[in-house]
């Protein structure tokens, strides 16, 4: 299992805004892709005063599923021009860990 670990910040201002914006349509548009070992999406937000951070984590089954949600520089952010719009700074690339175990995770 490999997650994908991605940081945006976003204005006060924006924050709700953006949070919609990946929940009613970016994440709908990523599961509508139906990739190939895609196993899931993790959305936190953080308020660090004079912004509000969000980290979004991904899971997939291999590499080679990152790079069909990616492409081939599957580490390069994926960020849709909607989402450039509300958020002030984010990472250009993004952070891959092979998953060695996992405990308790319930949903």
């Amino acid at each position: 299992m490999i997650c994908r670990i991605w940081h945006g910040w976003t204005s006060l201002e924006n924050a709700d805004a953006y949070e919609n914006l990946l929940k009613q349509e970016i994440f709908v548009n990523i599961e509508n892709r139906k990739i190939n070992g895609f196993s899931g999406i993790q959305l936190n937000r953080r308020n660090l005063v004079a912004e509000e951070e969000f980290v979004t984590i991904m899971w997939f089954v291999s590499i080679d599923s990152v790079k069909e949600f990616a492409g081939d520089d599957y580490e390069a952010a994926v960020v849709p021009p909607p989402a450039r719009k509300l958020l002030s700074r984010w990472d250009e690339r993004s952070q891959h860990y092979v998953v060695k175990e996992e405990r308790g995770m319930k949903k």
